[in-house]
């Protein structure tokens, strides 16, 4: 009797406890928003770190694209976000029942932009003792892919058709320049890809150090892609140079030039979970805006003559990491 009465109540346990169902995450993101809307939010950012209270552009991007669903948030529209944001309401009461919505913009643009603005440092040598004076900074700390000093032309070429190997949109912004031209990192992390694929050439993957974003640049020069010393696991500093412009790609068969012209494909995957990385349903964005708001702040690079190595004008150190 005691028996069947423990095996009763066992059986009962097991039909009352909840099974963990898997960890939900965002499994789409349709990136639109302009450079103005993006240089807005920015500078209103910039701007509040000296006030009472400081807003985030991420949230101020978030809340106006919860008021227009996501299509391209106006300047007007992102300046009274951030006018809502300096009140004591926080955005889950502002917005109602706009508030779930929120949720999702604020983690999606987390994912896509959180490592670009931040606390950063600016080394200037002594000019007697050449000594690093470290200034420490806040605003944008991510930098163009092309460095400083050196042309190039793009437009929104995301999602034009591709048909080597198969019929496919193009995931990236192709940036048309010089053949040699150096490539950086727009942001720090660790090198997770480099080497040689048939559709890229050259080239090499960078993810993030809060692992959200994997960077891509692609089609880089024949016979010397990379700078010297470059492997699989280096961590790089954002600004660091990284590689050279080419148009390597479209071979199966290493270091061939199959591109017609020279130019950079940079792309940006966001990754919110690890399933998400290599798979059918990976998730790019459209990173055209976000590439003419870097344009404004370009890594100043040099090759040292002596050694031969590219090394950076200005030494710096992300704050944030």
């Amino acid at each position: 009797m005691l028996r069947r009465l423990a095996i009763g109540i066992l059986t009962l346990c097991l039909l009352v406890v909840p099974v963990t169902a898997e960890e939900d995450y965002i499994h789409w993101v349709d990136f639109d928003i302009s450079r103005a809307a993006l240089q807005c939010a920015l500078d209103l950012d910039i701007q509040s770190q000296g006030e009472e209270k400081a807003i985030s552009w991420i949230d101020i991007l978030a809340v106006a694209a919860t008021r227009c669903g996501g299509k391209n948030p106006s300047v007007a529209q992102v300046k009274r976000a951030a006018e809502d944001l300096k009140k004591d309401a926080p955005p889950e009461e502002f917005l109602a029942e706009q508030a779930k919505y929120y949720r999702y913009y604020r983690e999606a643009y987390q994912a896509a932009l959180g490592g670009l603005v931040g606390n950063f440092a600016i080394g200037v040598p002594d000019e007697e003792t050449g000594e690093l004076t470290w200034k420490p900074q806040y605003g944008l700390k991510a930098f163009s892919p092309i460095a400083a000093g050196y042309g190039y032309g793009h437009y929104d070429d995301f999602g034009n058709s591709r048909t080597y190997g198969f019929a496919r949109k193009h995931l990236g912004n192709d940036l048309m320049g010089a053949l040699g031209t150096p490539i950086v990192a727009v942001e720090s992390g660790t090198v997770e890809a480099l080497g040689w694929n048939q559709y890229g050439g050259w080239r090499i993957g960078i993810r993030s150090n809060d692992r959200k974003r994997y960077y891509y640049y692609a089609h880089l020069q024949k016979d010397h892609p990379y700078a010297d010393g470059l492997q699989e696991g280096d961590s790089v500093q954002a600004g660091d140079v990284i590689g050279f412009m080419g148009r390597t790609g479209y071979s199966t068969h290493e270091n061939v030039n199959n591109i017609d012209a020279v130019h950079l494909h940079f792309g940006l995957q966001l990754i919110f979970d690890e399933s998400q990385k290599e798979c059918n349903s990976e998730i790019w964005i459209d990173v055209y805006d976000i590439i003419s708001l870097l344009d404004s702040h370009r890594s100043s690079v040099r090759r040292n003559a002596q050694t031969g190595q590219w090394e950076r004008i200005y030494p710096f150190r992300d704050l944030d990491t």
